[in-house]
């Protein structure tokens, strides 16, 4: 049985205090979240604050992003050893935005998973499609052609480390979402894809969480899927009840 696994991220939103607030308002209502691993991921700012504040919670803090080197002269960046020093449990890498306004390419996407790994972070890799590739029946190939570039040379115990998050573009931030069966549909492929990649028995053990929109009140019916082991949560994440719910939907499976 695979633990759901609910990530918040909290994107470009919320300073040290504000975002030290939040978490205390989550560590409080989710201090038994007993069967459900939960995760937030504040600005790079607001780390140390939140990690105070979670200190003797179960929740775990994520960075959202790193970069593929241990330190050096690469202005704006953060190195997986840096987020292990304030206090992260994992990390983000390649999610779209990254990818879209921020010239993340499948290679990066690939360098910065491993050196993530190589620090001990446990490692949400994104994967997804645009629109106009769902559109033009693309999804299965961009998104196959995502994992297999970010998990490339990867032993089956890296890949096992990895919790897959397939976040369709088109469905981040816009009120849109997949279906049910259209998640479903993508995430079995990608269980697939690892069986090929790591073998059956590592596949059936990476989680693969949802991501793009998902709210208190459609959590439950995309959660239920066979093969959705969890959610990316932006928006809601930042929303105390909403994101509570979230976690809520994710026990109902796990019970």
């Amino acid at each position: 049985m695979r633990t759901p696994f609910i990530c918040g991220n909290w994107k470009m939103h919320l300073s040290p205090e504000p975002a030290a607030a939040l978490a205390r308002e989550l560590a409080a209502k989710l201090g038994d979240c007993e069967g459900v691993e939960v995760g937030i991921a504040p600005p790079f700012v607001s780390l140390p604050s939140v990690a105070e504040a979670i200190a003797r919670s179960p929740i775990r803090l994520f960075g959202q992003n790193c970069h593929w080197d241990k330190q050096g002269a690469f202005t704006g960046e953060v190195s997986a050893p840096m987020l292990r020093d304030v206090g992260c449990d994992g990390v983000i890498v390649g999610h779209s935005e990254r990818r879209h306004f921020f010239g993340e390419t499948d290679a990066t996407v690939h360098a910065r998973a491993k050196a993530a790994l190589a620090a001990g972070l446990q490692t949400i890799i994104c994967v997804g499609e645009t629109l106009a590739q769902r559109e033009s029946n693309q999804t299965l190939e961009v998104v196959g052609h995502q994992l297999r570039a970010a998990v490339s040379g990867f032993s089956p115990e890296q890949v096992a480390a990895c919790v897959i998050a397939y976040e369709p573009v088109w469905a981040i931030g816009t009120g849109k979402i997949a279906t049910p069966a259209q998640a479903q549909e993508v995430h079995a492929a990608i269980r697939g894809w690892l069986g090929d990649l790591a073998g059956a028995s590592t596949a059936s053990r990476v989680r693969i969480q949802y991501g793009g929109s998902v709210k208190g009140d459609n959590a439950l019916e995309i959660l239920q899927q066979p093969d959705i082991d969890g959610a990316l949560v932006g928006g809601a994440s930042l929303k105390g009840d909403d994101f509570v719910r979230i976690v809520a939907a994710a026990g109902q499976k796990a019970g």
